[in-house]
């Protein structure tokens, strides 16, 4: 039994040194990629940054890209929890709803995720829309707009499609707001469209 138990503590041991060698990769990329873009970081800069070797990013992401989709992920997750609580604080589903997309769009004037998640992750990682943080907003968006469908307040559309556009025209959104060269003009207009998009949805306009 002792012995069990001493193989059961080495193995937490060793899982959580895994973990915290995968927060020094992520913190330290984060901050290379932010600071240089992702094309310019050298591993070997934020390897040592972290103190650690390229076989420990290696071991753990596979290669340069793996850990950029590491670091992509932790802060698209971030936004959408961010998104979320803007969404708890409105007044009810609906407003909720709308506040959440324009949280998620008003994000994209930050320099890290402007760089790494609008910029970096699409060139180098592909279609956001398929990254697992994106399908965590879709399901959120999903369950918020059968709610309102139930709720009389939205029409009676499919609610993964109407999911799925808002959560597309949200992303597209910002994405354009990242790559513009007047961003906080475009995110007027951006906020504005995403506005009046969504209330097409509602069964009395204007609500």
């Amino acid at each position: 039994m002792r012995m069990s138990g001493g193989i059961a503590v080495a193995g937490k041991k060793r899982a959580e040194m895994m973990e915290e060698t995968r927060a020094k990769l992520i913190g330290s990329a984060r901050k290379a990629f932010a600071e240089k873009g992702y094309a310019a970081a050298s591993m070997d800069e934020l390897t040592a940054e972290a103190g650690l070797t390229r076989g420990a990013l290696y071991h753990n992401f596979g290669d340069k890209r793996g850990l950029l989709q590491a670091v992509v992920d932790q802060i698209d997750g971030e936004m959408a929890a961010r998104a979320r609580a803007a969404a708890s604080r409105a007044a009810n589903d609906w407003e909720g709803l709308l506040a959440e997309g324009v949280a998620y769009i008003e994000m994209a004037l930050e320099p890290e995720v402007q760089r790494i998640v609008l910029l970096d992750g699409p060139a180098f990682l592909g279609d956001p829309s398929q990254w697992p943080s994106q399908n965590n907003c879709l399901q959120a968006t999903l369950e918020t707009v059968k709610r309102l469908i139930g709720q009389g307040i939205v029409k009676p559309v499919d609610a993964e499609a109407a999911a799925r556009l808002l959560n597309g025209a949200a992303l597209n959104a910002a994405l354009w707001v990242a790559a513009s060269d007047r961003p906080q003009e475009v995110l007027a207009k951006a906020v504005e469209a995403f506005r009046v998009l969504a209330g097409g949805l509602l069964v009395t306009p204007g609500r």
